[in-house]
């Protein structure tokens, strides 16, 4: 039974979880608490390839990594709500998991795909966390939209071969299989290329947010398997940089509260002149600010995964964009606020505060900073064939 029934976004639809959605939440929630906090998140961190695969495989037992898969697959056949649920709870923790490049990256692009054989194959070991997976899309000195891809793919003998070099690929030093997109006759195509193929190359890149990993992928004459029909990833790769960006969305709401939860609850103890500083007009002031900033950042999450759950694609595009651009800044607002409150403390590195902060302004140029989310949502608005739609964004 649904929370509200208010209709929001399309007919009948609710931007608050149901009670089964905001169950899902406060279960993973629990599970994060007692598996990655703090001292977990530090340890794991500084390991060698950055990531908890005992917690990694523990969130697939709890089904939470095949969320929008069908059950023939080994999902649970639900929607993209609640996979953005997951998203938010996993920014709270900044758990060092694959989440975002196999589950909202690589799944969301072998669903979209509609390439059955390639579903079948890899997409239960993702759902069940034996497969870490992501998606090379960036190359050196190019931007995040993959258009201008100038990897190439040759078939040789039977075989396609794959050249050149990808950068920015979240978890790429780790994963089994890696997504590559790359140029052939027909246009862009996409190819998985096996962790152990010939002529791969994989660099862990050093990166200010050290709970969050990327790598270069460097292919020489490597041997790829064809997902879907050559040039089918041209208008793949639009729709699942959408779907990524309200992925960093929803994972930025659920940093910028819990870093909220900590101004206040420092506020409350921490005692200047014989009272509480959050008696001061100053510090009420900065927490006020950033629960507004949470709260606004909620209201865009809510909208953007609902768009996605009801499959709404023609109002994706700015959804998705209004949603990762106000996020993340209000990610980054709230981080820096938070280390302010707190005062010299927050400035250490034994305070959890800087890990926030850099995990915000990671977040902040990941697929795109929000100087072109909203580039891209003015050209849309201005586009003559969406006002003539009768869009909900010029009613």
């Amino acid at each position: 039974m649904s929370a509200d029934t208010t209709p929001a976004v399309g007919a009948g639809a609710s931007l608050l979880l149901t009670e089964e959605q905001a169950f899902l939440g406060s279960t993973v929630r629990r599970f994060l608490e007692d598996r990655a906090g703090e001292p977990a998140v530090r340890r794991v961190m500084e390991t060698a390839d950055g990531i908890d695969r005992a917690l990694w495989r523990d969130l697939g037992g709890l089904g939470a990594c095949g969320l929008t898969v069908p059950e023939g697959l080994g999902g649970t056949g639900t929607t993209f709500v609640e996979t953005a649920v997951v998203c938010e709870e996993l920014g709270r923790s900044l758990a060092c998991v694959p989440y975002l490049s196999s589950v909202v990256l690589a799944q969301t692009l072998l669903l979209d795909s509609a390439d059955a054989d390639a579903q079948a194959r890899w997409l239960p070991g993702i759902c069940s966390a034996d497969t870490i997976a992501t998606v090379a899309l960036v190359e050196p000195d190019r931007g995040w939209d993959g258009r201008d891809s100038q990897l190439q793919a040759t078939y040789v003998d039977g075989d396609w071969r794959l050249t050149g070099s990808k950068t920015y690929v979240l978890d790429g030093h780790v994963a089994d299989v890696l997504f590559v997109i790359a140029r052939t006759g027909p246009g862009l195509t996409i190819f998985a290329v096996d962790a152990a193929a010939p002529g791969l190359t994989r660099t862990r890149l050093p990166t200010m947010d050290q709970t969050r990993h990327l790598a270069r992928i460097d292919l020489a004459e490597t041997p790829g398997v064809l997902v879907a029909a050559p040039g089918d990833a041209e208008k793949l790769i639009d729709r699942l940089l959408q779907v990524a960006a309200v992925g960093v969305a929803a994972e930025s709401l659920g940093g910028a509260e819990r870093v909220l939860e900590m101004a206040v609850d420092y506020a409350k103890v921490r005692v200047q002149f014989g009272r509480p500083i959050g008696s001061f007009q100053a510090i009420k002031h900065k927490c006020a600010d950033m629960l507004i900033q949470v709260e606004s950042a909620r209201s865009a999450v809510c909208l953007a995964r609902q768009v996605l759950g009801d499959g709404q694609d023609s109002e994706l595009p700015i959804a998705a964009a209004l949603a990762k651009a106000y996020c993340c800044d209000a990610y980054v607002f709230c981080t820096a606020e938070n280390i302010q409150v707190h005062g010299g403390i927050g400035f250490t590195w034994e305070h959890p505060a800087h890990l926030y902060f850099k995990r915000a302004r990671t977040n902040q140029v990941l697929f795109g900073d929000p100087y072109q989310h909203r580039e891209r949502i003015a050209r849309r608005l201005l586009d003559v064939g969406d006002v003539a739609s009768g869009s909900r964004w010029h009613s």
